[in-house]
């Protein structure tokens, strides 16, 4: 097959991009510099033989939310969801926890017991937008400008509900846990899942991520591919192929070959090219700047100069002898646990601006409690990240680090040394040289402040398109962002397919 449409990275939004041109009728090749397909989106046994740990990325509510792969027959290609009890749990000093569920009963119920009345202020603040919930989900997964979704949020939920919704996007997490809660504790609930973004709670914005993930666990749940993330990648992968595409691995491309301004192909490490008049790159921007070189000047250029990246992290991932024995009962039940504390200490360690805090905050998964296929029998697989600035000398601090992370990890759960049977440490730039889009050991595709919220990469009306005609950029640098959904790059192939369908349709001018 000789492509017409080629794909640069084989992360979810790469092949999204891929599978979107492959039914819109382009013959797709995806170029993966990796021995294997699939990016950030990976299973390895990393420990012991037996132990299959997800390398970066582990738990999907916004992939079983995404509109795009919904659109896909990923369970005939071998998906399938794992949907643990609670999807996350806070432990708190006392031995107490708050958890959330897809149950909003059980969720109300849990934040009561923390602190009375708490429950009940979470079940009127959540129940407007889980009656909306399509429109929740069409704002914040779609590709820009997001115009349905506020337009089927305004006409469900009206002009003020509308206003509520854009003013959380200003919000710092901070001024929403007190402006619903009454207990540090289900503060500290809050501000948790705030922290899976890279604005603390007290900043600017991140009321929305902690309110949008807290809602995505009631509308959909924070599942993960059985058999590990990997299997995400597979099914993808087998999708594209059966629609005709191909991924190429171990295929690092050198240059993004342009000529009088509109893209040609590529060229391969090595000197092979490849031509095709429609290039998706799969990439951070200062990559698709080094790719593309001269043919990307001036505005653009340095627009896409300023964009920033988020913080660097630090990824444990261990083989254990047993489950971790948490104090509190809600997290033996959680695939994902938030490892920091009261609101409090979440609150100081995210106020640390310099240097790594002595009790880090950590976000930690336990996929094989739900999950068997991750372990042998009687075994067990955890894994913990956690965040720090990029001016620490992470070669120097690892190791001190970790020993951090495992004693936070024991506050809670005391004999979790015990159980240690291996371990396995990523730190900053050992995930950059496993994935070139993990920048410094950025697993967020960029900082979510409130500039590059919205505008990603840069302000642009379509931020998809690039000044070189037939080259688009389709990452997590591109909105609506990270995780795993696929929608960056589908509406970087759409923007593809319209824009050559347009092309096709005007009067020639001579």
């Amino acid at each position: 097959m000789t492509p017409d449409a080629l794909v640069v990275g084989s992360g979810p939004n790469g092949l999204a991009a891929a599978i979107t041109l492959a039914r819109g009728g382009r013959r797709v090749a995806v170029l993966e510099t990796a021995p294997r397909a699939g990016g950030a989106v990976a299973t390895e046994e990393l420990t012991l033989p037996g132990f299959r740990h997800d390398t970066y990325s582990s738990v999907y509510p916004a992939g079983a939310a995404s509109p795009v792969f919904a659109d896909m027959p990923l369970d005939r290609h071998g998906l399938r969801w794992i949907h643990p009890p609670a999807c996350f749990a806070h432990p708190l000093p006392d031995g107490q926890a708050a958890a959330l569920y897809r149950d909003l009963e059980a969720t109300v119920d849990s934040l009561d017991r923390i602190h009375p009345g708490d429950g009940e202020r979470w079940r009127e603040f959540a129940t407007p937008y889980l009656d909306a919930f399509p429109a929740v989900r069409a704002t914040l997964l779609s590709g820009f400008p997001p115009v349905t979704g506020p337009l089927r949020l305004l006409a469900t939920m009206g002009p003020r509900a509308l206003v509520d919704f854009a003013r959380l996007l200003l919000m710092p997490a901070q001024a929403l846990g007190h402006e619903l809660f009454d207990g540090g504790g289900s503060r500290a609930w809050l501000y948790g899942a705030a922290m899976h973004g890279d604005v603390p709670p007290m900043g600017a914005g991140s009321a929305i991520t902690g309110a949008y993930l807290n809602l995505l666990g009631h509308g959909v749940g924070w599942p993960s591919p059985e058999g590990g993330a990997g299997r995400l990648a597979d099914a993808l992968v087998a999708y594209l192929s059966e629609l005709g595409g191909s991924v190429r691995t171990s295929a690092r491309v050198a240059r993004i070959a342009v000529e009088r301004r509109r893209v040609v192909g590529v060229e391969l490490e090595g000197g092979e090219r490849l031509s095709a008049p429609l290039v998706v790159a799969d990439v951070m921007p200062g990559a698709l700047l080094a790719l593309a070189g001269d043919a990307l000047d001036g505005h653009y250029a340095k627009a896409m100069r300023r964009y920033r990246h988020g913080q660097a992290t630090l990824k444990l991932d261990w083989a254990l002898s047993g489950p971790i024995p948490w104090r509190a009962p809600e997290a033996r039940e959680a695939g994902t646990v938030h490892v920091g504390g009261s609101e409090d200490e979440v609150l100081a360690t995210t106020a640390v601006v310099a240097g790594l805090p002595q009790k880090p905050f950590l976000l930690l998964g336990q996929q094989s409690l739900a999950d068997p296929t991750r372990a042998p029998a009687g075994r067990h697989t955890a894994w913990a990240y956690t965040h720090g600035p990029h001016g620490v000398d992470w070669k120097a601090e690892q190791e001190r680090h970790v020993e951090r992370v495992e004693a936070q990890v024991e506050r809670f759960a005391p004999g979790f040394r015990d159980l240690i049977l291996a371990r396995h440490v990523l730190g900053p730039a050992d995930l950059e040289r496993r994935d070139a889009n993990l920048v410094e050991g950025d697993v967020g595709g960029g900082s979510y402040t409130l500039d590059q919220v919205i505008f990603r990469p840069l302000p642009s009306v379509s931020p998809y398109r690039t000044p070189v005609r037939g080259l688009y950029l389709g990452s997590s640098a591109t909105f609506p962002g990270g995780a795993v959904h696929g929608v960056p790059g589908h509406a970087a192939a759409r923007q593809a397919l319209m824009e050559a369908r347009i092309r096709r349709l005007s009067p020639v001018r001579g």
